[in-house]
């Protein structure tokens, strides 16, 4: 698929697009949407009110699972088995009872901390971002989970968001939302581990900070803009092509989903929202699903046990 793009010097406003509200409930801080294909089934969480997200695309039917933790994203293992990103570490969930299984630890060096972004490389590596409980600064960090064990990768961040990875599995890309600042990093694409330091791909001058990001088949990066009630498009060079216009001030993160991977999901937020701000914006916390004009890709299962 061919897309053809004007320069984002000459777009005086963000795109307008075809968009539907795919869940009414609003979340406290929506965040972590996956799509699993072999079931038509998105996920997403509200990590302050410790509530996950089951949505049958076909059907339109919506469950809400209560957690015992915050958390903050997912990946599939199998059709039976997740892995969930949460405050304290990594639990294997089974999908048909719920139950949860700590099999992994997750610490900051100073205070507690919660999970925040997450994403699975194609080797089956789980990256996942930690951050203190109120944002405190350089307390962030992000973590690998690949055969059990977990690893840091990068620490000295604040609010690190936007994992992602370039279709041929060689490039990796994350945010700091407090710094505005995207950055790219070589990887293995056999492991999914770094083979060098991570460099700036984009610094947003903007209004609004980058927060979660997904990867279209061409390898452009899509990135949920928190506070600027957009979605922005950046090429692989750090270029930003396109902005699309979301129904919420506080988009949080994007994924494709649909069997053909041709409708973008976003989640957002009212988290530190007033009153005020929240009837001027009365789509807040709300999940949507875009015609946006692009293809995604299917998400990586998570390497476990040599799955």
């Amino acid at each position: 698929m061919t897309m053809l793009h004007t320069p984002f010097s000459q777009i005086a406003a963000p795109e307008t697009v075809p968009i539907s509200v795919l869940c009414m409930e609003r979340c406290h801080l929506g965040e972590g949407p996956s799509y699993d294909a072999s079931s038509d089934t998105a996920w997403w969480f509200d990590i302050l009110e410790r509530r996950l997200f089951e949505a049958r695309l076909e059907t339109g039917r919506v469950r809400i699972h209560d957690l015992p933790v915050m958390a903050s994203a997912l990946a599939q293992i199998d059709a039976n088995r997740q892995m969930l990103a949460a405050e304290d570490g990594l639990y294997l969930r089974e999908i048909a009872s719920g139950k949860l299984t700590r099999v992994a630890k997750l610490a900051g060096k100073d205070g507690p901390i919660r999970s925040n972004d997450a994403r699975v490389h194609q080797s089956g590596t789980f990256w996942v971002s930690t951050m203190g409980r109120a944002a405190e600064a350089g307390a962030g960090a992000i973590h690998a989970f690949r055969d059990g064990e977990v690893s840091l990768l990068f620490s000295g961040l604040t609010i690190p968001n936007a994992i992602c990875f370039s279709p041929d599995g060689a490039t990796g890309y994350f945010a700091d939302t407090r710094e505005n600042a995207l950055y790219r990093v070589s990887i293995d694409p056999a492991t999914g581990l770094p083979v060098g330091a991570p460099a700036i791909l984009h610094k947003r001058e903007a209004a609004g900070g980058l927060d979660g990001a997904v990867t279209d088949e061409q390898g452009l990066i899509w990135c949920a803009i928190w506070g600027g009630g957009c979605v922005d498009v950046y090429s692989p060079s750090g270029d930003r092509l396109r902005s699309i216009a979301m129904p919420a001030r506080q988009p949080s993160c994007p994924v494709f989903v649909g069997p053909r991977f041709d409708r973008l999901l976003v989640t957002s937020a009212y988290e530190n929202m007033s009153a005020d701000a929240r009837t001027a914006d009365p789509d807040h916390g709300r999940t949507f699903r875009a015609d946006v004009g692009a293809i995604g890709r299917a998400e990586p299962c998570l390497r476990w046990g040599g799955s």
